[in-house]
């Protein structure tokens, strides 16, 4: 276990704002961490925190910040068409899915190139081009922050729903994740429902689980900046679902608007992005903060911007969208 005091967290948000942490500890093995939180005293406020990537810092943080940065990729059952592997909760995110797809093992190819560590992939329950984590989990693990107690969460019990878990909701700032075990196929089922994926993977040659993983890096390489280059969280909102007859009211006003039609015919996805480029904001500055060019969906720090002014962006972008389109959009970002 490492132990901080008064430390920066520059380098640990993909916005890179410099906000403190009273306390800062790292942990890499459960055993350390399950032993402090059976020692920690009750009241003290707790923040876990994985790579950064889905945190706007607005002010210090005035409790402690545990980092739990334990590694390991493991298989713990496999047969002729599926493998249970376990992936520790500071494994970089990525890095498990190029093992995935080196491996020949499907389900998460779709998920390429979203920051962050595994930890968090099952609390946000991340998702793209048509795919959740929440397709693959098995299981959950971790500790109760109140007494270090391990705990074990099936796919069932963590209630996922879109960009929601049961640890954003009754367990919300209660727990910690250790491990995540997926379900991974060797007969994996190829989801190509994005015609961007589907044209690029047809030019490479036809679907394979490499052709998906290197179609949607190169998509995601084009549209979001590297951090390196402006601060960002990726996604800052998600994308709202209203009622198809909501929706069809919109298409009246605006033929052009896309949606995605949700199972049970009820609901419908619109993207976040359109709403926010048609009330003019792709691209736009706002102080020291602003849109990204090329995605309106990512808000960035331009260099020298606060957190508030970052927050700022996010709330006029908010009234806009509601002011134009009557649609509310909720950060997928936590914002504290």
């Amino acid at each position: 276990m490492q132990h901080y005091t008064n430390y920066s967290l520059k380098k640990r948000n993909t916005f890179g704002l410099d906000a403190k942490s009273k306390e800062f500890y790292v942990f890499e093995n459960v055993e350390e961490l399950s032993a402090w939180l059976s020692q920690n005293q009750p009241g003290n406020q707790i923040l876990v925190i994985g790579g950064g990537s889905n945190l706007l810092f607005t002010k210090d943080f005035e409790g402690a910040i545990l980092s739990p940065e334990m590694g390991g990729i493991e298989i713990i059952k496999e047969d002729e068409n599926e493998v249970l592997v376990r992936f520790a909760a500071g494994e970089e995110w990525d890095v498990c899915v190029q093992w995935a797809v080196e491996n020949g093992l499907g389900g998460i190819e779709n998920l390429s190139y979203i920051p962050g560590n595994v930890g968090a992939a099952p609390v946000q329950n991340i998702g793209a081009y048509g795919v959740e984590v929440a397709d693959v989990v098995e299981y959950v693990e971790g500790l109760m922050l109140e007494d270090g107690s391990f705990f074990q969460k099936s796919r069932s019990e963590c209630d996922f729903d879109y960009r929601y878990s049961i640890f954003k909701g009754p367990l919300k700032g209660k727990v910690v994740v250790t491990g995540v075990v997926l379900r991974l196929s060797r007969k994996p089922e190829f989801s190509m429902d994005y015609g961007a994926v589907r044209e690029r993977v047809h030019l490479m040659g036809g679907p394979s689980l490499a052709n998906i993983r290197k179609a949607i890096v190169d998509i995601r390489k084009e549209k979001l900046p590297e951090p390196e280059e402006f601060g960002n969280a990726g996604s800052f909102f998600k994308n709202p679902v209203v009622e198809a007859s909501f929706y069809q009211q919109l298409q009246q006003k605006w033929p052009e608007i896309p949606g995605y039609v949700l199972e049970n015919g009820k609901k419908v996805k619109v993207p976040a992005a359109w709403l926010i480029e048609k009330t003019g904001w792709k691209g736009r500055e706002f102080g020291n903060a602003g849109v990204h060019k090329n995605q309106a969906l990512v808000l960035i720090n331009r260099g020298l911007a606060t957190g508030s002014e970052i927050a700022g962006l996010a709330k006029a972008i908010q009234e806009d969208v509601y002011s134009r389109f009557g649609v509310q959009l909720h950060p997928e970002v936590n914002i504290l």
